[in-house]
This record gives structure tokens, C-alpha cells and sequence, in this order.
């Protein structure tokens, strides 16, 4: 039997949208070989717009940071949440995946009356949701979730960088170039490596 959620993302299109506000939901950070998987929420006013939004990875990384700072000034409210490395190697990448973006939907300070969530798969949410492939492409308020989510976690990987150097977090964010399976094989795993994806799995075995 399917579960509710999923029926949900399937029938959500055929029901009139109910009057109120809307979140965009969208995620950053399911491919690195490291670090936590980041979730946003956001809900536009729609007095005040902001221009040039997008998908977060056709954006320049100056262009984030900014539009960054006009969403978290200029948005109703918004919301970033994350699930751990150990939540990621304990329930898998699709369902840690799912939990930070319900975290981030819960952490909102208004209630939406609809959530639009980029991608096909729907986190457990007491509220109307629907799943939008490509969406950070299509909807403002995934765009700017996909913006939140992106900034947020390359400052995480700018951070740590300074506590792991040798690795190149700055650098890379975390995905499997050529340089971070270098420092993987010289220098092992950190803490915030993910134990559960195959290129560090191996170093275990």
C-alpha cells in the first residue's frame, strides 16, 4: 500500500489550491562526500519582490550571497534546517533528505496553507504539498529556498574548511573531485565525512 504522502503528490494537482500562503521548499547538499544535507522554506511577500531569481546553480556565487541577504530581508519568512552526516549514514541520503526539509517547513514562523517542493518526493507534512521536478527553475519561492539552501551550506563547507584544511571543503563543497579523493586517501575520513557513501565507505573496509 502507498503511503498517504505519496497519494498526496499525486492527487494535489487535481484539488483547488486553498486560499493562504505558500512555501517553496528545495535542498542543498545530497551529493558531497561530506557534511550535513541542507533544507530551506520560504514564503514571498508579495509586496515585495525580488528580481533575478533562479535556480541556485545558474546563479554566481557573489549573486547567492546577495540575494541571499534580500531574501531573508524582503521574504514573509523562511526557514533553513539540516540532517546530520549521522542521520544521512543511519536512514540514507533520500530520507535524511526529507527530514531536513520537513524541518524546515516546521521551523517556518507562518503556517502555509500549500508547500511546493522541487523534485519528486514529498516530506511528511501536516499541510496540502506538492512535488515539482525542476522547480527551483519554475517557482519563485523554490528559487529562493534553493538559494538559502546553497548559501547556507557552502558557508558550512567554508567553515569547516578551517578546521580540516587539508581536505579543500572551500573549495569543492564536499563532492568527489579528483582532489578531495586525494586528500581522502593520504589523510582518511573526518567526523563530518559520510560513511555511508562509497568512496569513504571503502576506507573502512
Amino acid at each position: 500500500m502507498r503511503s498517504i504522502r505519496f497519494l498526496q503528490a499525486e492527487q494535489s494537482s487535481l484539488l483547488w489550491d486553498p486560499p493562504g500562503l505558500v512555501a517553496g521548499v528545495d535542498e542543498a547538499g545530497r551529493g558531497p562526500l561530506a557534511g550535513p544535507v541542507v533544507a530551506a522554506a520560504v514564503i514571498l511577500d508579495d509586496m515585495r519582490p525580488i528580481l533575478g531569481l533562479a535556480d541556485s546553480k545558474k546563479l554566481s556565487a557573489s549573486r547567492r550571497e546577495q540575494l541571499y541577504d534580500e531574501i531573508c530581508a524582503k521574504a514573509l519568512c523562511c526557514s533553513i534546517a539540516q540532517a546530520s552526516v549521522e542521520e544521512i549514514d543511519s536512514l540514507n541520503i533520500l530520507q535524511a533528505t526529507l527530514l531536513a526539509m520537513q524541518r524546515a517547513v516546521e521551523g517556518l514562523r507562518l503556517k502555509p496553507a500549500k508547500v511546493l517542493v522541487d523534485g519528486n518526493r514529498l516530506p511528511r507534512l501536516d499541510v496540502l504539498a506538492e512535488a515539482i521536478v525542476k522547480g527551483d527553475a519554475k517557482i519563485a519561492a523554490i528559487s529562493a529556498a534553493s538559494i538559502l539552501a546553497k548559501v547556507h551550506r557552502d558557508r558550512w563547507c567554508a567553515a569547516y574548511d578551517r578546521v580540516f584544511p587539508q581536505y579543500g571543503f572551500a573549495a569543492h563543497k564536499g563532492y568527489g573531485t579528483a582532489e578531495h579523493l586525494a586528500a581522502l586517501q593520504e589523510h582518511g575520513a573526518c567526523p563530518e565525512h559520510r560513511k555511508s557513501f562509497a568512496p569513504v565507505a571503502g576506507l573502512f573496509r
